[in-house]
């Protein structure tokens, strides 16, 4: 198995997802910029489904399972925005999305990830 991303990897994920998630604005960050002494853009992705670019990769993966798999669910360990990201997806798509929370996660998550759809 390869780890290495190619170009046709992205523009074959992007075309997976087109659609599904949302074109969040970028915008030049003058103050990066200046510390890093190379002009850098910002993506605001707090914008996204889910509140993070989580959702995109989500998509990009959930999309990508065969019939089967889409049948058996998805299993997730997340105390966070992956697992609201998955929730929200799975739901989304169909697909049952069991979420593995530590014991110590913030409330706020666990009621989100729920709200998604995912069964904690």
């Amino acid at each position: 198995m390869s780890f290495d991303v190619t170009l046709a990897d992205i523009q074959a994920a992007a075309s997976r997802i087109a659609g599904k998630v949302r074109r969040t604005p970028t915008f030049l960050s003058a103050g990066l910029s200046e510390r890093l002494g190379v002009e850098t853009v910002v993506k605001v992705e707090s914008l996204q489904l889910a509140g993070s670019f989580k959702v995109r990769g989500c998509y990009n993966k959930l999309l990508g399972l065969s019939d089967a798999e889409k049948a058996r669910g998805v299993v997730t360990v997340s105390g966070g925005n992956h697992a609201i990201a998955v929730s929200l997806v799975s739901s989304l798509l169909g697909i049952k999305a069991l979420v593995l929370m530590p014991k110590n996660v913030a409330p706020l998550n666990i009621r989100l990830t729920k709200e998604a759809g995912g069964e904690v």
